[in-house]
């Protein structure tokens, strides 16, 4: 089943062919906004699955609606879309566990992409993005992780869930998960679910 969604840009021709695109390739998209008020108001009344929101618009941006969201415990993820390579925005939305970051000028190319990877919880930011703000030093505290932490970090970031991992390796869930804490703890991680798959993905080249 296509996941419920709600739009807003504040530029009427991206609104209007986003809405459309999304439309037509069946997505049930319940309502679109013109600014960030309207966006929030939209959200808190349909609580939709996933937002998919412009980062700059009038009144509230996407990142202050995430952070919105977040204060009023709402269950709805959101989807940034916009112009912007800017590694304090790619930071800032990471720090507020947003799940999508696509690029407009790619946007119609990933944005299913990015919707099915995000109905099973798993964050998308269009690789562009990565590669332009990509950090050519190794993080601290890659080097301490142990061998089979080293497994399952390489597993996360190639997409993998907890339950995927764990047959992968003929290991329980419950593992799985105790060595991602451990990986969590020795890299200084928050412990939302996206940070560690955002880590990852992030820093596979480094191993």
């Amino acid at each position: 089943m296509n996941p419920t969604i709600i739009i807003a840009d504040d530029h009427p021709l991206v609104l209007k062919g986003l809405e459309d695109f999304l439309s037509e390739n069946g997505f049930n998209v319940l309502a679109s906004a013109k600014n960030g008020k309207e966006a929030l108001t939209l959200i808190k009344a349909h609580v939709p699955q996933i937002a998919i929101l412009d980062i700059k618009m009038p009144f509230y941006t996407g990142l202050q609606i995430a952070e919105k969201c977040i204060q009023a415990k709402i269950t709805t993820k959101i989807i940034l879309i916009t112009f912007e390579k800017d590694e304090k925005i790619y930071n800032e939305a990471k720090k507020l566990g947003i799940y999508g970051y696509v690029l407009k000028e790619f946007a119609l190319d990933e944005i299913e992409n990015c919707i099915s990877s995000v109905v099973k919880n798993r964050p998308y930011f269009s690789p562009e993005l990565l590669a332009y703000i990509e950090v050519d030093e190794a993080p601290k505290g890659l080097d301490t992780l142990t061998q089979a932490e080293t497994k399952i970090f390489r597993l996360i970031g190639a997409n993998k869930t907890a339950t995927e991992i764990a047959k992968e390796l003929f290991i329980s869930v419950r593992t799985v998960e105790k060595h991602k804490n451990n990986i969590r703890r020795k890299l200084a991680l928050d412990s939302k679910s996206a940070s560690l798959y955002f880590f990852a993905k992030e820093n596979l080249k480094y191993l």
